[in-house]
């Protein structure tokens, strides 16, 4: 049998790094009463803290359905780790921005996960660590453009 292609392999193993690395931090997340899918909600806020969001944008940026984006943003909600408010734009939907408390679990949640991160990367120099995230980002990237061309 021969090896897939090389394009293959690289994707499937970032997936089945994603698996590994996902089955420990809910390992992890438990204890801080949080499940990843919210940590995944969270950590989108983090990037830009004063910016709102709505449960549209938020399912269309993760590339999730409306209805479990809602679930984990409701969740996040009663917990006080988003706050909503009524969208003026549109009395339909609610703007969504993330809380100083959120803001804090989020930062909590990543010092939880450094450890076993640390250990992975523990025998990395610090050049290759950079030139993996360069990596990675130049095909995050080219995802994210290519998203929303059109498919045959």
């Amino acid at each position: 049998m021969t090896e897939p292609p090389l394009a293959f392999r690289i994707v499937n193993w970032i997936g089945i790094i994603d698996q590994l690395a996902s089955t420990d931090a809910n390992r992890l997340l438990r204890p801080l009463g949080l499940q990843k899918p919210q940590f995944i909600v969270l950590n989108h806020f983090s990037h830009r803290p004063d910016e709102t969001k709505t449960i549209t944008s938020i399912a269309r940026a993760l590339q999730q359905p409306q209805p479990g984006v809602t679930k984990n943003v409701q969740k996040l909600v009663a917990k006080g780790w988003l706050r909503e408010r009524v969208n003026g734009g549109d009395g339909r939907s609610k703007l969504l921005a993330l809380t100083p408390a959120g803001l804090a679990k989020h930062r909590a949640t990543i010092a939880a996960l450094m450890p076993g991160l640390a250990r992975a990367f523990a025998d990395w120099p610090e050049k290759d660590q950079r030139t993996l995230f360069a990596l990675l980002d130049r095909l995050k990237l080219w995802f994210d453009s290519d998203r929303d061309r059109p498919r045959p």
